[in-house]
């Protein structure tokens, strides 16, 4: 018991303050089932914090999007393929789609994420306001995809998209051309008819193509 009344007296703000350096989603996941003051002080931790990256960790679209719903200020999400498992489907996109975050996102990073389709990435994409720097590279989206990031994303500066075999020059050329500032764009291992990049270059002389 006396040990419990120690733990209450602590400020949920400090409780904050300390939870902002654990790195282990697992950890937080812990602490916040301490208690109910611990919980709180869990969720304003995260709402401190500028970027999330689940790289490394076994996660999935019902704990990414949990602690995503109360990262309320980060600028950078990242969601990468490891060998552990963290994967995310297009449910767990439209969730994260209705997040405080994601107006003001400048980087998405879905890398490799092979469960993910064109419905989720429009929606997702369809949210931002802010998306400066796109990694989708490894995934099975198609032009869709692409002419909502040209819609939606008019402030992008670099686009991965590794390995995207389905995404061909119509969509490309339409990033191109309603994306003013794109600077990088890495299409290596994509589909591509031999004059595609000479077209895209004939648009954009200063966008650096990566082949």
């Amino acid at each position: 018991m006396e040990r419990e009344a120690e733990i209450d007296r602590l400020p949920i703000d400090l409780l904050a303050q300390i939870f902002v350096f654990f790195s282990s989603f697992t950890d937080l996941a812990r602490a916040s089932g301490v208690c109910k003051k611990w919980k709180q002080g869990v969720k304003e931790s995260l709402a401190q914090r500028q970027n999330l990256s689940f790289a490394g960790w076994e996660m999935d679209d019902d704990s990414i999007t949990r602690f995503v719903r109360h990262a309320y200020n980060i600028r950078e999400l990242d969601i990468p393929r490891n060998r552990w498992g963290c994967q995310i489907t297009d449910s767990g996109l439209f969730r994260i789609s209705m997040a405080k975050c994601v107006s003001n996102l400048t980087s998405i990073s879905l890398w490799g994420m092979t469960g993910i389709t064109d419905e989720g990435v429009v929606q997702l994409i369809s949210r931002t306001r802010s998306l400066e720097n796109l990694n989708v590279g490894g995934t099975f989206i198609t032009d869709q995809s692409l002419f909502a990031i040209a819609r939606s994303c008019p402030n992008l500066q670099t686009i991965v998209l590794w390995r995207c075999h389905h995404v061909t020059e119509s969509g490309l050329l339409a990033l191109v051309d309603k994306c003013h500032k794109l600077k990088s764009m890495n299409v290596w291992g994509t589909r591509l008819p031999v004059d595609c990049v000479s077209n895209l270059r004939i648009m954009s002389a200063a966008l650096q193509i990566k082949l």
